[in-house]
């Protein structure tokens, strides 16, 4: 007899309607997936196909005969916890593994300990391998750690209890509802984080009220809407990384920076870059320096009437930014940038983290295959190379949510923003990858040129806030601090809690996380740790004061501080259209 949800009572065989349903269930998922399958092999190019696996490498005898040693070792600790009945007691310190699910049946418990035990093993393994460099030993180790997530057994229906679990309770619709997710997100080559049709940019994401007061084949320049009765003098310019979308900064109203930021009183603008496309092959960082971040800053100190402005450079739009104030140094203009801010900016690559081993020739020669007879390198590239690097939140998580569980897609503005790609001009980003990652040119004083002029990041000297984040996996607090020995003028050093986007975006409202900063100069990272004082909540209060001391004095909020209202007319409404472009 079947119980009053649906399911069978204990030991009680299935009827033959039910075998019938089951089965159904399991070949229709069957055909949907061999399908898929087979239509993404057959689109597959020749050049995208995996590589033949290299043989392995194995450890000298006495350091084989003691990871078998630990392993055994290990084993029968598993071994003990099963005869005790506490089996997954050690995998509970996993988040993948904490659900009780895995520890009310043993057979689970032990998967989830023996996996746990493999994994420890394995990256032991790579340790003892003889006659590696030290950039192939990360490498190799980078490889058996997304290997090693890629295998949880958390990733897998049959050795997943909560997956079965949910198997049984829909009768087969979770998992049918699931692999109609996976094809989905097959069909557009880009793993789904977020409800697609949950935010709109212009409507509930990227929604404060401004204009468009300029626009080039390379950018469109957003002025926002004043919104008290004064402004101070110097204006606010952001350069967001074309990576990514400049929105980051304007998700919802709780949480954009941008409206933080014209509610402090300063006349906000924004530079939203285009997706690249056919006109934009040979757009090189010249381009982006100077016919980007120059010419803008030159149309809002004409526009304003105003000497100079504020800058933020966030990530890449960092690093360009502080190629823009060493070009201004060498070409007479470095008046013209009241201050820099960095947000998570990178200029001496030489501790760049997990990024520097996507940068030998195999993947130069990845890239010009992807972007042979185009030009142009699709976003989706890049968000799998991010999405990578933290493998078991932004990949593993998501397939176990939306295609074993078959979830519906959270409402989530930031996952949202995150798979939102941007396309990059090829030639930019090969040259990006080979001379500032692989080479560090730009820690060379004069190897690099913008535009024909050589430029020193020592000569500049406009004041800097730099900003880290504490657990950032992009660009690395030890890798940030490189600014601090590399530019001349003042500089005020800040590490936020958290990462590469939530140690940024972190209102003062959300009242979450912390910052660290020390008023005395530092000679190092690690005194700097030890001086800092740590000050609860968001560190963008701290900027702001920064800013205001640079120069408090205010002008009113009317004329060309209106956007549309100055000598150049609103094009359009803000966003604007570049950043709806695909």
């Amino acid at each position: 007899m079947a119980d009053k949800d649906g399911g069978r009572s204990e030991g009680e065989v299935p009827t033959l309607g039910e075998l019938q349903h089951w089965t159904g269930v399991i070949g229709q998922a069957q055909q949907l997936m061999m399908e898929q399958m087979a239509e993404t092999m057959a689109a597959l190019p020749e050049e995208l196909r995996l590589p033949a696996m290299p043989s392995p490498l194995f450890a000298d005898p006495a350091k084989l005969a003691d990871q078998q040693a630990d392993l055994l070792k290990a084993g029968l600790g598993v071994f003990g916890q099963l005869l005790e009945g506490q089996p997954g007691t050690e995998a509970a310190r996993d988040r993948r593994f904490k659900a009780d699910q895995w520890r009310s049946s043993p057979i689970f418990g032990i998967i989830a300990d023996a996996y746990v035990m493999l994994c420890d093993v394995w990256l032991k393994g790579v340790d003892a391998i003889e006659g590696l460099e030290p950039r192939q030993r990360e490498q190799l180790r980078f490889a058996v750690k997304a290997a090693a997530d890629a295998l949880s057994p958390s990733n897998f229906p049959l050795t997943n209890p909560l997956v079965l679990e949910r198997i049984l309770e829909t009768r087969g619709e979770s998992l049918l509802r699931g692999i109609e997710h996976m094809m989905a997100d097959m069909g557009r080559g880009q793993l789904t984080h977020s409800n697609p049709e949950a935010f709109e940019v212009g409507r509930n994401i990227a929604a404060t009220p401004g204009k468009v007061v300029h626009e080039t084949p390379l950018y469109q320049l957003i002025q926002y809407d004043p919104v008290g009765e004064s402004v101070l003098r110097v204006p606010l310019l952001i350069f967001p990384p074309w990576i990514n979308r400049f929105y980051i900064l304007d998700l919802n109203p709780k949480n954009s920076f941008i409206r933080w930021a014209v509610e402090q009183g300063l006349t906000v603008f924004v530079v939203s870059w285009k997706s690249a496309d056919e006109t934009m092959v040979d757009v090189t960082m010249d381009d982006y320096v100077v016919r980007g971040q120059v010419d803008a800053i030159d149309v809002v100190r004409d526009l304003l009437g105003v000497e100079k402005v504020h800058t933020i450079g966030y990530c890449v739009a960092g690093t360009a930014l502080a190629m823009t104030l060493a070009y201004l140094e060498a070409t007479g203009g470095a008046d013209k940038a009241a201050s820099a801010t960095f947000f998570t900016a990178q200029v001496d690559f030489s501790e760049a983290g997990d990024l520097q081993l996507f940068v030998d020739d195999e993947q130069m020669a990845l890239i010009d295959s992807l972007t042979q007879g185009t030009g142009v390198l699709d976003g989706r590239y890049m968000a799998a190379t991010f999405n990578l690097l933290r493998g078991r939140d932004l990949i593993w998580h998501y397939v176990v949510q939306n295609y074993l569980l078959g979830e519906d897609y959270p409402a989530f503005d930031l996952l949202h923003w995150n798979g939102d790609t941007t396309n990059l001009p090829a030639k930019w980003h090969r040259a990006y990858l080979q001379d500032l990652y692989r080479d560090n040119r730009l820690a060379q004083p004069g190897s690099v040129t913008i535009d024909g002029v050589p430029i020193d990041l020592r000569r500049i000297g406009t004041p800097a806030y730099i900003q880290a984040g504490r657990e950032d996996h992009i660009a690395p607090v030890r890798s940030v601090w490189k600014l601090m020995d590399h530019l001349a003028g003042p500089k005020r050093f800040v590490l936020a809690g958290s990462g590469h986007i939530a140690g940024v975006v972190n209102p003062p409202a959300a009242r979450k996380y912390q910052y660290w900063t020390c008023d005395a100069p530092q000679a190092s990272l690690e005194a700097f740790e030890r001086a800092a004082k740590e000050t609860p909540g968001s560190w963008w209060p701290d900027w702001v004061a920064w800013i205001q001391a640079i120069d408090p004095s205010q002008v009113a909020a009317e004329g060309a501080r209106v956007p549309g209202q100055g000598p150049r007319p609103a094009i359009e409404d803000a966003p604007g259209r570049y950043v709806r472009t695909r």
